[in-house]
């Protein structure tokens, strides 16, 4: 995967006014979407580029709630019930906070599958990645921290950050929860700084940076004092939780930022001081283009060079500031870019392990059991093939987000390794082949339906069309005609094209006739396990 060569100066945020083909549809959709579904990309290139952005951020309702899918042993909560509001019972402490932790788990991914032509999941795992948390103890903070990613996913960035700023799973994650005046706690103010809204910028001195300094960091800790979560686990009698201020806890004296902050004076203003300080934060015209910059590495390429930054992160971080920090206008500025477009930044990301498995059980339209819960362990399941490729939702392994999307100099290439480039190969081989079975073994199992597939092509009598489709479906690139030709030979192995037609002509007119049904299954599945395997489907 090479990085692409410098572009043209009038190659940035100019609206897209090329092609709109099968080509351009789905590079958009693998990009806002988890996997690619052949009817979401048919369904775009009819709409044109402009519906089709406006489908991806069309405002969806809140999901309904996980629910207790198989754990019968928790009195407050029967099967089939939601969990958020009922209490914990410390005899039984582990065994409930294990079946809920399960069940939110599984319904994110429920969430993901089920997603439709919609950016907002990909959006929430964005915010994830900026926001994060990790090792927060009880399912339902968890469910609130994602609820407020999701509501938020494209609007306004200062909001956000304020409500993630008292957040009950950030106060435990980062250790708000214990600032207090006595004795403050750095860790928020010092996060809200580098990692959340401004970035530290080169170091211009001793504890000082472009964008501020220890002073900022050290005053940043008092005015967040006095923030605590309430009702972790049993910590709650009646299930209730949250966040709330005590002023006692609060350092009350004056803070004095520095002058990368116009030497603002900050007063006692009690529970609303820590919204004062974000807003000063907000009037420097950095956190827009930093952002930005997370938003491009996230939805296009890792490198940002001057002309990137002059042509694409400036005008973007320009719309941002006109909107009031509203995500969604500059979001789908870039999205309709010639610059998104250029096909130097098609197939230059390595997805993550979320959108490979996706990539199969998506765009295969994989079928899971109805039951509730089997329903819940095959999405269950997912979590943790993806947790095995070392993205694990809800459990961010370091501050600054999962190393793919900061880490220099390798970026994506994070993701693959000697332990986790084997488990994807056999993840892919398995569900093209005997498929996985939930937890519980006697759901429906997870398998790809190589004959469901190939009645939803254009062409599948023809195998030369067999092929071109299954590449422009499963590649983000088009590859030559002697890749396509070695293709063509694992379907039909030294055989002229007619035996597929003649074949496939005998399964189409009795699809129910195992004689005839199984020669096309075994050669479209050899052909699917081998594009499973190859580079280009790690690529989006």
């Amino acid at each position: 995967m090479n990085a692409p060569t410098s572009l043209p100066l009038t190659l940035g945020l100019a609206p897209y006014a090329g092609p709109w083909t099968f080509e351009q549809a789905a590079h958009l959709m693998r990009r806002t979407t988890y996997g690619p579904v052949l009817a979401h990309i048919k369904w775009a290139v009819d709409q044109g580029l402009s519906a089709t952005v406006d489908k991806l951020f069309e405002e969806l309702p809140q999901p309904d709630l996980p629910v207790n899918a198989f754990y019968t042993g928790d009195p407050g909560v029967p099967v089939g019930a939601p969990w958020i509001d009922a209490t914990y019972d410390n005899t039984i402490l582990n065994d409930q906070a294990s079946y809920r932790f399960r069940s939110l788990t599984s319904w994110t991914y429920g969430l993901i599958w089920q997603e439709g032509i919609s950016i907002r999941e990909k959006l929430t795992l964005f915010w994830h990645n900026h926001f994060p948390v990790n090792a927060v103890e009880d399912p339902k903070f968890l469910l609130r921290y994602g609820a407020l990613l999701r509501s938020y996913a494209w609007g306004n960035f200062r909001e956000l950050t304020k409500e993630i700023t008292v957040d009950p799973s950030m106060l435990r994650y980062l250790n708000g929860f214990q600032n207090k005046k006595e004795a403050p706690n750095e860790n928020y103010a010092r996060e809200l700084l580098e990692l959340f809204t401004i970035g530290k910028g080169p170091q211009t001195g001793p504890g000082d940076y472009t964008n501020y300094n220890e002073q900022d960091v050290q005053a940043f800790a008092r005015i967040l004092s006095g923030w605590r979560d309430f009702g972790l686990t049993v910590e709650s009698i009646d299930g209730s939780f949250g966040s709330y201020f005590t002023a006692d806890r609060h350092d009350d004296g004056t803070k004095v930022l520095s002058s990368h902050f116009n030497s603002e004076v900050v007063t006692n203003m009690g529970d609303q001081e820590y919204l004062h300080l974000i807003d000063i934060i907000f009037q420097q015209d950095e956190v827009a283009r930093f952002i930005c910059r997370k938003l491009y590495r996230w939805f296009v390429f890792y490198q940002i060079d001057e002309e990137v930054e002059t042509n694409v992160i400036a005008p973007m971080a320009q719309i941002m500031l006109d909107n009031d920090f509203e995500i969604k206008q500059a979001l789908q500025a870039l999205l309709q870019s010639e610059h998104f477009f250029d096909t130097a930044f098609t197939g230059v990301l390595i997805k993550n392990p979320i959108d490979f498995l996706m990539s199969i059980l998506k765009t295969f339209e994989v079928e899971t059991s109805t039951p509730l819960s089997q329903q819940y362990d095959s999405w269950y399941r997912i979590w943790g093939f993806a947790r095995q490729e070392q993205l694990s939702y809800f459990e961010v392994p370091e501050v600054a987000g999962w190393q793919a999307y900061y880490r220099e100099p390798l970026y994506y290439r994070n993701w693959l390794n000697a332990s986790t480039l084997p488990l994807r190969m056999t993840h892919a081989d398995v569900f093209c082949s005997t498929g996985y079975f939930p937890f519980q073994a006697n759901g429906q199992i997870m398998r790809v339906e190589v004959l469901k597939f190939l009645d939803t092509l254009d062409n599948p009598d023809d195998p030369n069309a067999v092929v071109d489709e299954c590449t422009r479906l499963l590649f983000p690139k088009p590859i030559s005609a002697d890749r396509k030709a070695a293709l063509k030979e694992i379907l039909l192995p030294g055989l002229p094209d007619f035996e597929w037609t003649v074949e496939y002509l005998a399964y189409a007119a009795n699809p129910g006739n195992p004689a005839v049904a199984n020669p096309i299954d075994a050669k479209l599945r050899a052909l699917i396990r081998a594009m499973v395997s190859m580079p280009d489907f790690f690529l989006s």
